[in-house]
């Protein structure tokens, strides 16, 4: 049961990273999505039209898009956590009840707090049970505000009962007239704004979940129907091996190849979940199917079947639920809402203040660049981030213009002519990469975690995420300004196969041990790691 997804115990982000095994598989095919333009050029500052990254979304086939993925796609690293805006629109009306409440307690010259503190108590465990902050995909706004205004009524009528006990009814609907009118009235706003906010997210495909399903089966069909029904998922597409003999389409949902295409679909940046839907009685082939999908940075889970779970003694309380159908993740890392929480506030209150702290060295070392050589000040360039979504990562020009090196086939080398005089000293001391304060900022990076690397950099004559298997494990987190790996001396360009084993092997330990206390350290050691490692090539 350690494997089900509800249950994983923080030991199990404590063990050692396994050591990286040397990927022999043939090249993948590069399936693109019909509608969404594939360019994968890099550019200079300011980046040409078409050099910038492809829009999220462009109008395509219908039977191609299928009936529930939503009008723009957006990355996994922007999907907003259920549960952290359900607390938060909980803790706004709490707030809301408590102010009113306040200034009733205060302009109506009463000296019992109870009298309020008791019907406030009641309409917050009234609006609870009846599950208000869920906001179901399927639930007009007429339906949640007439629930919403029930909740009110019968928390307000069990304060009123509580409260008859001890004071005479008259004495007590006297008082709480007016927070009555103030609670009805701002709930009912609050309330129908939050809705909105949430119809928002959602056709922005930033609250629901997206998965592909891999196996066109009657499981799979089962899991698109309920998805259809509740609106709680999005399914994007299907998987199969067996594409002579599915259908073009599974309730709708189309088929977009088989389990190699899946790897290096453009699709999967989006993708929130993998949910094998291979009976699980035939052992072998589930068995092939997750080892076939061991190099995805997206989270793998197997739906599990009721006799399975008959037959293991498990219910589907033990495991994560789609749908209402369970789920057991046999792949990728358990995401927790608080360290998310903590590491994006740690983010944005350290990426701020040292970009207040930067910005004059960061305006003296442009105007060092533009005396030195000719040509922009900044350098874009394609990288892969959360999920292997292509970013645009932000540094200071280090090279000739005329020779820079977006796509990185060929890594700097001691002595590299097409290193500008400045461009050595920015890259000696890291300066160069400041400007990546501002992908900090904006979510597509974080302070600390895997260095992000280019699209298709090549480590001799082979590209380097062809040389281990668990390559795009690195990309199970946001990349980071500095990490684990850099403080280790795994630091600039990754020459030989074994400088590429390393890297991944200190990555995937980090994210394994990611923790606030573990940030702040790699955080702490970055400079005197920097200073005292002059002889680093970069």
């Amino acid at each position: 049961m350690s494997n089900l997804v509800h249950l994983p115990r923080r030991e199990d982000r404590l063990r050692p990273a396994r050591r990286p095994e040397a990927w022999t598989g043939e090249a993948l095919p590069d399936e693109a999505l019909p509608d969404e333009a594939p360019g994968d050029e890099a550019s200079a500052f300011s980046p040409a039209p078409d050099d910038r990254l492809p829009p999220p979304e462009v109008a395509g086939s219908q039977d191609r898009r299928g009936p529930m993925r939503p009008g723009q796609l957006s990355p996994s690293r922007r999907r907003l956590h259920g549960q952290a805006f359900a607390w938060t629109f909980q803790g706004v009306d709490g707030l809301w009840l408590s102010l009113v409440a306040l200034a009733a307690f205060v302009t109506g010259g009463s000296d019992q707090a109870g009298v309020y503190a008791t019907p406030v108590l009641s309409v917050m465990v009234m609006l609870s049970l009846f599950d208000l902050y869920a906001f179901r995909a399927r639930q007009g706004l007429a339906y949640h505000l007439a629930m919403t205004s029930m909740a009110i009524a019968l928390g307000i009528v069990l304060g009123v009962l509580l409260l008859d006990a001890f004071l005479p009814l008259g004495e007590v609907l006297s008082r709480l007239s007016a927070w009555i009118v103030g609670v009805f009235v701002g709930l009912y706003v609050l309330h129908a704004l939050w809705w909105l906010q949430v119809r928002r997210w959602r056709a922005e495909g930033r609250m629901t979940p997206n998965v592909v399903v891999v196996g066109a089966t009657k499981a799979a069909e089962r899991l698109i129907s309920r998805a259809l029904k509740t609106g709680e998922v999005n399914v994007l597409g299907v998987f199969d091996d067996r594409l002579a003999r599915n259908p073009e389409a599974l309730r709708g949902v189309p088929l977009l190849g088989d389990t190699q295409a899946l790897l290096s679909h453009r699709i999967m940046p989006f993708v929130d979940r993998v949910i094998v839907a291979v009976p699980t009685g035939a052992q072998e082939r589930v068995r092939q199917v997750i080892a076939a999908l061991r190099p995805l940075p997206n989270e793998v889970s197997l739906l599990l079947e009721d006799d399975f779970l008959t037959a293991a003694g498990l219910s589907s309380a033990h495991s994560n639920l789609i749908s209402d159908l369970p789920l057991a993740r046999v792949a990728g890392i358990p995401h927790h809402l608080g360290s998310a929480t903590v590491k994006r506030a740690v983010d944005l209150l350290v990426g701020s203040l040292a970009l207040v702290c930067a910005l004059p060295v960061m305006a003296l070392v442009a105007l060092a660049i533009r005396l030195d050589s000719p040509g922009p000040i900044l350098f874009t360039q394609r990288r892969q981030g959360f999920n292997n979504e292509e970013i645009i990562v932000w540094k200071f020009r280090s090279m000739r213009h005329d020779v820079a090196d977006a796509n990185a086939r060929r890594q700097v080398q001691a002595g590299d002519d097409r290193v500008t005089r400045v461009g050595r000293l920015i890259r000696s001391t890291s300066l160069d990469e400041l400007p990546q304060i501002f992908n900090v900022l904006s979510g597509e990076m974080s302070l600390v975690g895997p260095r992000p690397h280019a699209i298709g950099m090549m480590t001799g004559d082979v590209e380097s995420a062809r040389l281990v298997a668990e390559y795009a494990h690195r990309h199970r987190m946001k990349p980071g300004m500095t990490g684990w790996a850099a403080i280790n001396g795994s630091r600039g360009p990754v020459d030989t196969p074994e400088d590429v084993r390393r890297r991944v092997e200190l990555d995937v330990e980090y994210i394994e041990r990611q923790s606030l206390w573990l940030d702040l350290y790699i955080i702490a050691m970055t400079i005197p790691c920097l200073l005292g490692d002059r002889q680093a090539l970069r």
